[in-house]
């Protein structure tokens, strides 16, 4: 009995929820605005849908962004380059209108001493300018071969027993640019 009930409550509920108007047809005004409020709703698939354009959307422009990135670096990278070895070569300029001073004042030189002066003090100059740079030079002479520092051109045999296994001459001097090895020493090794 409680079924009968229960259904025959629900029609006169539908029943009431449907009004006739003076012209005795069903007013859906009361289903008008239940559809209404139904459609401001979004469905999932709908919500879902502008949740995966909004993600789409901000993964072009993240994309985009780290393009314009990877050009921009890659472009200061190319101006460094072109430009890294700038300063040491201003630096050396005032060196270079030295030697062409020099050499316009050999041709009316008669006497030697000032020209080697001159040449020793552009020399000078030209090892501090370096050695601001980070540029030092390798003391090989008497030390200890080391195959990291030193380039064996050949051996001769030794003067003294204590100088076995040593540099004996230098026939270049090997440089460290920052305690790095930029050149290195070609030495004669005592055998």
């Amino acid at each position: 009995m409680l079924k009968k009930k229960n259904k025959g409550n629900s029609e006169t509920a539908k029943n009431t929820a449907e009004v006739t108007n003076e012209s005795g047809q069903v007013d859906g005004t009361e289903q008008v605005a239940e559809t209404a409020t139904a459609e401001n709703i979004p469905t999932a698939e709908e919500r879902f849908k502008e949740e995966l354009s909004q993600a789409n959307d901000k993964y072009l422009r993240l994309y985009a962004e780290f393009d314009n990135f990877r050009r921009r670096t890659i472009k200061e990278r190319e101006d460094a380059r072109k430009t890294e070895g700038k300063d040491v070569i201003v630096a050396l300029l005032p060196v270079l209108d030295d030697f062409e001073r020099a050499l316009r004042s050999m041709d009316n030189v008669t006497d030697v001493i000032p020209v080697k002066e001159g040449v020793a003090l552009i020399q000078h100059k030209l090892k501090n300018i370096l050695t601001q740079k980070g540029l030092k030079e390798m003391q090989s002479i008497g030390t200890e071969f080391n195959p990291d520092l030193h380039e064996a051109i050949t051996s001769i045999p030794a003067p003294t027993d204590d100088m076995k296994g040593k540099v004996v001459d230098e026939m270049e001097k090997g440089y460290e640019l920052n305690e790095k090895v930029v050149r290195f020493a070609k030495v004669i090794v005592g055998a």
